[in-house]
């Protein structure tokens, strides 16, 4: 059982390790709304395990262990909202100096896998530690114009400014074709205003991406 804690708190965390002598890279994987570190630890993790890649997934605040029963999905509340963000920041910074501190981690080879919302939170955290070498968005893009508070939230993360702060580390995509949740339009603004190296994978499905996207996203990190 992992020890993490953030302000007092235990941050519930999955980690997983390939039988490989020597430090390892390794991934920090960011869920969705209402997801948890199970479904991401699920998707991603048998993908990296045969890689080679290790991977850390937590539960972010108000997801999973640290729900306290709420719909994570429930709050309109803006500054309630903000409070997460934050939070959700702060222990992913908190996560990336764990890894980097462990002796079986090969701390130049830290990645990050960010699906949906933890794609876009993952564009902040891989903008402001530069200890995140290469990053994967899944069926992550820029925001949709409806976006309640829309002028609020990009003074806050704009994920066009953000993408352009990797500055020449790695991206990769992954998006499906007929996803309503974020629209291939959305997808497409953020890969157009990332700088080189950048791929783009589609898939298709929707929202929900299958079992060979992640696999091919572990491969790409192998290579990168």
């Amino acid at each position: 059982m992992l020890d993490i804690r953030s302000n007092g708190e235990r941050i519930p965390a999955i980690l997983l390790l390939p039988h490989t002598a020597g430090k390892v890279p390794v991934a920090l994987l960011l869920h969705g709304l209402s997801l948890d570190k199970e479904c991401m630890a699920e998707m991603a993790g048998p993908a990296l395990l045969r890689r080679g890649i290790a991977c850390l997934a937590p539960d972010l605040p108000h997801h999973g262990e640290r729900s306290r029963g709420k719909d994570p999905a429930d709050s309109a509340n803006p500054f309630e909202l903000m409070a997460r963000w934050r939070a959700a920041l702060d222990d992913s910074g908190l996560l990336l100096r764990f890894l980097a501190q462990r002796p079986d981690i090969d701390p130049s080879r830290i990645s990050l896998i960010g699906y949906s919302l933890g794609a876009f939170i993952g564009l902040k955290v891989a903008a402001t530690n530069r200890e995140v070498r290469s990053v994967v968005l899944a069926s992550g893009g820029d925001l949709p114009e409806y976006t309640p508070f829309i002028s609020i939230v990009r003074t806050v993360a704009d994920p066009i400014k953000l993408v352009r702060t990797l500055k020449g580390r790695p991206l990769l995509m992954v998006h499906g074709k007929h996803d309503r949740a974020v629209t291939p339009a959305q997808a497409e603004r953020l890969f157009h205003a990332a700088q080189e190296p950048k791929k783009m994978l589609w898939w298709e499905c929707g929202h929900v991406l299958p079992p060979q996207a992640m696999d091919e996203a572990a491969a790409w990190l192998a290579e990168n």
